[in-house]
């Protein structure tokens, strides 16, 4: 899920084009035809940018859609009314399968009949597992997994208590869509766009990258001021998500130009690809480093190398995320053949270097 923000600071050399944001229920446009939409949300992220594109004829394609809010539902609906000069939403496509960006993607292909969402395989299969948890018990592996990690008792508790929460941030899903795939070409505002796909965050999330526009619309994939959550889950829990996030902000730096302009899912548009993808590979490369000379101290658990990795403390709100974000690193040292992980008789992983 979006909203845990590692303590990454922030490198000098980006450049924010634009000196205000759009109101909510309000759009404002950057390019002709690309609007930017702005809708709140109820995390510690305050904020997700949304874009809506002037198809002319068809109507209006939608790109990510905000949590099924009232108050988004009534923002979009103010939106429906002045900017859409009486065409329809034809085609709504989400980046990646989280609630903020794929919460409204049934309330709207509802309300605009025919409006059929586009988005990548595993995305929507993920999102439609996720939702068919709901009102299930947490499962037994998913309690080992915590417990595996160093979690107290309390906090196994609360993951009980919560578990099957995804679908209630996710209005119904429609039960067919349009599948986004690697390097296909789709066609938006009159402009060809490249879907390029990156891992790490989600396991197939879409980034759409017009190359005579120079412009790229990155959902959580490159974000300007944080590094998105990369982490391992309890229904795969040798998962190595980091080396793919790494490989992926590879992938964007050598599609990109530097100059391109950004428009992510959270901040504000930014110019400066290349020195953000620079920072973020560095960072979390220098974070193994760290993570590895920790290990090499004594035997730990995924709880003990949180301060290595975030550099503050994590309270029992961000407990889930930060458990997850730890073992990413840790699977991938593991995967790169520089630590390993033995379990105890109490069910708890204790990592050491080799």
């Amino acid at each position: 899920m979006d909203g845990f923000q590692s303590k990454t600071p922030v490198k000098a050399g980006l450049e924010y084009p634009f000196d205000s944001v759009p109101e909510t229920g309000d759009t404002m446009e950057l390019l002709p035809g690309l609007h930017w939409v702005r809708m709140p949300l109820p995390f510690s992220l305050k904020w997700i940018n949304l874009w809506l594109i002037d198809d002319g004829e068809p109507g209006w394609t939608i790109v990510d859609t905000g949590m099924p809010l009232e108050d988004t539902k009534g923002a979009w609906r103010q939106i429906f009314e002045d900017k859409l000069d009486g065409r329809p939403v034809w085609r709504i496509i989400v980046t990646h399968m989280h609630p903020d960006h794929v919460g409204n993607a049934g309330w709207l292909s509802r309300k605009f009949p025919g409006a059929r969402l586009w988005m990548s395989r595993l995305e929507y299969i993920s999102c439609r597992m996720l939702v068919a948890d709901t009102g299930r018990d947490a499962p037994q592996e998913g309690i080992d997994f915590y417990r595996a990690a160093g979690w107290q008792d309390h906090h196994i508790e609360e993951y009980k208590r919560k578990f099957g929460g995804f679908g209630r941030g996710v209005s119904r899903m429609p039960d067919a869509y349009h599948r986004l795939e690697e390097g296909a070409r789709i066609r938006l505002g009159g402009h060809d766009w490249t879907v390029l796909m990156g891992k790490g965050h989600s396991p197939e999330h879409a980034c759409l990258y017009s190359e005579s526009l120079n412009v790229m619309i990155s959902g959580d994939q490159l974000l300007p001021r944080i590094s998105s959550n990369v982490s391992v889950h309890p229904t795969e829990p040798d998962a190595n998500p980091l080396e793919g996030w790494i490989a992926s902000c590879r992938k964007l730096r050598g599609a990109l130009a530097e100059d391109a302009l950004v428009l992510p899912a959270h901040n504000e548009p930014f110019r400066g690809a290349h020195t953000r993808l620079d920072h973020l590979i560095n960072g979390h490369e220098t974070a193994l480093t760290r993570l590895k000379k920790r290990l090499q101290e004594a035997p730990k658990r995924a709880v003990d190398v949180f301060a290595v990795l975030f550099g503050r403390k994590i309270g029992d709100d961000l407990i889930s995320m930060a458990t997850g974000e730890a073992i990413a690193h840790l699977n991938c040292l593991i995967a790169r053949g520089q630590a390993t992980v033995t379990r105890d008789a109490d069910g708890v992983d204790w990592y050491r270097t080799l």
